[in-house]
């Protein structure tokens, strides 16, 4: 069974009422013609009576659709300013409504302002935690580090490579954790080329011996849906992949594709063959198990993106290695 929009019964129920005026408006007409006199005088006051009359009723008709028009603006308005919220553009819903409607939205916004405190504060508990395995996770590398200076150099690997597993871990599901409070928490907004130009500042230091140069070029007014720090943990990821393959060349793009921004990431390196390409954006998968690592930096990436309601694909790059294409909603 088909349902019938309010728009079209609200809109349905004025013509009715308004012919049901103007059916009354005639009966009136039909009922002087009968009781009053035949006259030229009277015939052409009924005549002028009923031309009146319908001239009124069309009027009135048009008056009426005209509230009723008026009236259901305000539920366009609302399911417009839902959608500025559901896409992160507005925080709280603003502006007034109809006495029927306020009510409805003054309870939404307690619900966005409940939601988005309850957020903050499963995500303050998740940053106490990581800071408190922080200092653990510390006493643990010194005594590895002392270990390796009293020649116990096979104990003080395990316990170097389980405390970097751990730290892994751990950034990987306080990372979760952000950009899920980031994806229930509307105005999570964030430049690219921000965080492209300091991630490569910053990947430039630390590859500094491998003679790389890294080429951003991203265009100034494109944002994506994310926290910054969520942007740098995806972007960070990819740039670091890329420079830790690549031969002498890395390059960061960003374009607009319909309603999100693509990032694109590519190398000069050895690439990476297709049927590995899924495999290494799952848990704990890297490409080559010998590199250091958990292999947690591309799922890290991957479930980022998702939680933005984004992806993220591994493909031929140009320049002969790697490509990662990183694609999230705009603002």
């Amino acid at each position: 069974m088909s349902v019938v929009s309010l728009r079209t019964r609200v809109m349905l129920g004025a013509a009715l009422w308004s012919l049901g005026l103007f059916v009354m408006a005639g009966h009136l007409s039909t009922a002087m013609m009968i009781h009053y006199p035949r006259t030229p005088f009277i015939l052409h006051g009924i005549f002028a009576h009923a031309v009146l009359s319908s001239v009124v009723a069309v009027l009135c008709m048009i008056l009426g659709f005209w509230q009723v028009k008026t009236g259901l603006s305000a539920l366009h308005d609302l399911r417009s300013r839902l959608g500025g919220v559901r896409a992160g553009r507005e925080r709280q819903i603003a502006g007034r409504y109809p006495a029927e409607v306020q009510p409805l939205v003054t309870d939404l916004n307690a619900l966005l302002d409940h939601n988005e405190r309850a957020v903050s504060r499963a995500v303050a508990k998740a940053g106490d935690l990581a800071h408190g395995l922080k200092t653990p996770l510390a006493v643990l590398s010194h005594e590895a580090e002392r270990a390796r200076v009293e020649g116990h150099h096979e104990l003080a690997e395990t316990i170097a490579e389980q405390v970097e597993r751990m730290r892994r871990q751990m950034d990987y599901h306080l990372a979760q954790a952000r950009a899920a409070a980031s994806g229930a928490t509307p105005g999570a907004r964030c430049s690219v080329i921000a965080s492209a130009e300091g991630l490569s500042r910053t990947l430039l230091r630390l590859h500094a011996g491998h003679g790389l140069a890294i080429d951003v070029r991203v265009a100034p007014d494109h944002t994506v849906r994310s926290h910054r720090e969520d942007l740098d943990e995806m972007l960070g990821n990819l740039l670091d992949n890329a420079c830790t393959w690549a031969k002498s060349r890395v390059a960061v793009e960003s374009s607009v594709n319909g309603a999100g921004v693509v990032i694109t990431v590519d190398d000069d390196g050895p690439g990476l063959d297709a049927s590995m390409r899924e495999a290494v954006l799952q848990r704990g998968v890297r490409a080559d198990q010998i590199a250091p690592g958990s292999g947690l930096g591309l799922a890290i990436v991957r479930d980022l993106a998702e939680l933005y309601g984004g992806s993220i694909a591994l493909s031929d790059s140009p320049f002969g290695g790697l490509r990662a294409r990183l694609q999230l909603p705009a603002c």
